[in-house]
């Protein structure tokens, strides 16, 4: 007879957490938001305690509760998760007045924005994979650095060039000028 269950928004492999009315813009929570989005939750936890940004520390708080939430309610390893979103909106403006010189007031916004974390488990196959990434930059920036390195000494060869050009024309002029 009663009301039928919600069905679950998230995958099953997801748990999230919510923050409303943070105090601070949208934009700056963003800043922060950037700083977490796609990394493991532990590497997400360890840059959001040494932040030096004042909003670090209420987005901290999140991410440990979307954490919790995962472990007690879902059953997700925590070794295995990582920040899959994290998004901010604005939530409210409240409006106050400084007062000024001359019977004038200036308006004063005062920000406030939400925050939503939905952390992910890895696949299992996956958890292997971030690992070899680690490695395979250095493999491919040596790639890159030898394919630039005949660009490097040609740009080298004609600036060199140039500049033999550019002090035999002076010279020259000096000459036509005597």
């Amino acid at each position: 007879m009663g009301k039928q269950a919600a069905t679950r928004r998230l995958h099953e492999t997801e748990a999230s957490a919510y923050a409303r009315a943070l105090k601070g813009s949208a934009r700056k929570l963003n800043l922060v938001a950037q700083l977490i989005r796609g990394k493991t939750a532990n590497t997400a936890l360890s840059e959001l305690t040494f932040s030096k940004r004042r909003i670090a520390k209420e987005v901290r708080k999140v991410l440990q509760s979307a954490i919790a939430n995962a472990e007690n309610n879902h059953q997700l390893d925590v070794d295995r998760l990582y920040v899959k979103e994290a998004t901010v909106g604005r939530a409210f403006t409240m409006q106050r007045f400084h007062v000024r010189g001359r019977g004038r007031i200036s308006p004063i916004e005062k920000y406030y924005a939400n925050l939503l974390v939905v952390v992910r488990e890895r696949p299992e196959e996956q958890q292997a994979e971030p690992e070899a990434q680690d490695a395979a930059p250095t493999d491919a920036k040596a790639a890159t650095e030898e394919k630039k390195k005949p660009k490097a000494e040609a740009k080298a060869k004609s600036k060199g060039e140039a500049k033999s050009k550019a002090k035999a024309k002076p010279a020259a002029k000096a000459k036509g000028k005597k």
